[in-house]
């Protein structure tokens, strides 16, 4: 039997969807996940049409670089405000630094983190830090489910404001495309619903009984 498909597996994403609609009171739901590595390199543009109608092309480009960066990025389901901070290394120093950078943004109530389960998510270093933090609380998403973190979405319009088309010659780079991205999409940042929206109204038309 299909692991992904057995009680433990829904209890978990019935949890999960019930915190997108129906958040606790007094508390805060954030989406947190990483993206990366990113390597200093030119990135292609994103997929479009130039203006005379032809298909953007790219050459292909590959690059391998010792600097790597990694983007943290914590999305708020009810405004979408976004939190991000880039890093060296994805360990659990970093995602602790990442979560005080949560904690600042949230200052008031339980901050409900819904992430999934990488070892610096859940290390010994990171319960015991959690220990002296009693408002950060985790659910851990289940595993191979990474579509009920909202947080992946928003990656998808990161990744268009902040990489497509660009070229960066050292992390320094990515860390400022990072925080103008963010500041960029945080200025529009609309509050993230869970599940498809209402289809749009057509008025029907009139009908015509034509006899003969």
């Amino acid at each position: 039997m299909d692991p992904l498909q057995g009680p433990g597996f829904r209890g978990k994403r019935t949890r999960i969807v019930g915190l997108y609609t129906c958040p606790p009171e007094d508390a805060t739901v954030v989406c947190v996940d990483e993206l990366g590595p990113v390597i200093p390199r030119t990135f292609p543009p994103a997929p479009g049409w130039s203006p005379d109608g032809h298909r953007i092309k790219n050459e292909i480009e590959y690059g391998r670089g010792l600097e790597k960066t990694w983007v943290y990025g914590g999305l708020r389901v009810t405004d979408g405000q976004e939190v991000t901070m880039t890093a060296s290394s994805r360990n659990s120093e970093f995602y602790q630094q990442f979560l005080c950078l949560l904690e600042e943004a949230n200052p008031t109530g339980d901050i409900v983190v819904v992430t999934d389960n990488l070892s610096s998510h859940n290390s010994l270093s990171t319960r015991t830090w959690l220990q002296d933090h009693p408002r950060i609380r985790h659910v851990f998403i289940p595993v191979g489910a990474c579509w009920l973190n909202l947080q992946e979405g928003w990656w998808r319009i990161f990744r268009k404001a902040a990489l497509a088309g660009h070229s960066f010659a050292d992390p320094d780079e990515i860390t400022d495309a990072t925080r103008l991205a963010t500041a960029q999409l945080n200025a529009r940042a609309r509050p993230w619903i869970w599940g498809r929206p209402a289809p749009p109204t057509r008025q029907l038309r009139h009908r015509y009984v034509y006899r003969l």
